[in-house]
């Protein structure tokens, strides 16, 4: 049975979001937009209402988001004073503060992910590392956490480019997951992950060590502009192979884009190379690579911006690009990451897909280091 000061503690958290996501200025702002579309001659510039509507929406997530934290508050309130009269139990009430609680957190999170980027969706590649077999296995199982993982949060998930390992898992898979707020949570598994386990494909069963490398950067859509120069650009067709994967057809339709990228501060130039086998159709495999090297230069560009926050903030802690973030041991029952010291024991659900617990304390840590 919750406390006295557990029930305060919720009800001071939902005063404090009111004021963080200034709920009462969001409100006054989304009656005056709303009022902008009642114009008659509103959707005659379409590009500019879808806009104007986006905005709306955004808006009306958040109102409605603390509105409903703000109800389960008082829903708490209310089994908290009739369990006083007998009229409900120990349990019922235990189980509105755990819903309470659920969805403060929830929102709480939303609050900490205010850059343009963290509400778009992603794109995210895995590579296995040195290791064969082991390491290619690897890559395939952090595949399926991370299909896993948007299942349950109601992504939609698509595999753009995927190459079979030798005998087992997989060299590389690149996805699109698109969803509100896929970026935001997902960027925090930007790193390289490391298996410790009992290899079942090492015939004197000692422990190995794999590494897998994930690249998480935003999938932009039409309304981010991002400047390609068709000049630097050449295509290859290929036959894509191997025995397959999710969404990807085998047919001679794949497309191979190469881009010569100058950095405009430095001046050093650097191939980008990406595959793409999603579609049956040529013309739509490279739309989405060219999709997907957008949202490599958007990504760079925030990278960029990063940086020079950094420099800034010189004092604060940083998270280096690329570096070992995660570790799985099985036989342990462990998986810790090394950035928060978040862990758990729970290896089972991880591989599933249950990651929210290290994307909450990457969250509640490096939120406001430039991230």
């Amino acid at each position: 049975m919750i406390t006295a000061e557990q029930l305060k503690a919720i009800h001071d958290r939902v005063e404090q979001l009111y004021r963080y996501l200034d709920i009462e200025a969001k409100t006054l702002q989304h009656e005056e937009e709303q009022i902008r579309t009642q114009d008659p001659s509103f959707w005659d510039d379409r590009e500019r209402a879808e806009e104007q509507m986006k905005l709306v929406k955004g808006l009306e997530k958040w109102i409605l988001g603390y509105k409903e934290v703000r109800s389960m508050a008082e829903e708490l309130q209310l089994a908290f004073e009739f369990h006083k009269d007998e009229m409900v139990t120990e349990e019922e009430v235990d189980a509105a503060y755990a819903r309470a609680v659920e969805a403060l957190e929830a929102l709480e999170l939303k609050n900490m992910l205010r850059r343009e980027e963290d509400a778009m969706g992603c794109v995210l590649k895995i590579n296995s590392g040195a290791g064969g077999t082991e390491a290619q296995d690897w890559a395939s199982m952090l595949m399926r956490m991370y299909l896993r993982y948007a299942e349950a949060n109601g992504y939609k998930n698509t595999i753009c480019n995927l190459q079979d390992g030798d005998e087992a898992g997989i060299k590389t898979v690149t996805m699109e997951i698109e969803g509100e707020m896929a970026y935001g949570f997902l960027k925090s598994e930007n790193g390289v992950h490391r298996l410790v386990r009992v290899s079942p494909y090492n015939a004197q069963g000692k422990r190995m060590t794999s590494f897998a490398s994930v690249f998480v950067t935003p999938l932009v859509d039409d309304t981010i502009e991002v400047y390609v120069d068709p000049s630097r650009i050449t295509w290859d067709l290929f036959r894509s192979g191997g025995a397959g994967g999710q969404n990807v057809n085998k047919v001679e339709t794949g497309v191979r884009l190469r881009y010569q990228y100058k950095d405009p501060d430095t001046g050093e130039e650097e191939e980008i190379l990406i595959e793409n086998t999603e579609s049956r159709k040529q013309l739509e495999n490279r739309e989405n690579a060219m999709r997907l090297l957008r949202s490599q230069l958007y990504d760079r560009e925030l990278q960029k911006r990063k940086a020079a926050q950094a420099k800034i903030e010189a004092g604060k802690k940083k998270i280096e690009w690329g570096s070992q973030i995660r570790s799985y041991v099985f036989d342990d029952r462990r998986v810790k990451d090394h950035r928060t010291g978040f862990q758990t024991s729970d290896v089972g659900g991880v591989m599933d897909g249950k990651i929210d617990g290290f994307i909450k304390a990457y969250l509640m840590e490096f939120a406001d280091d430039g991230e």
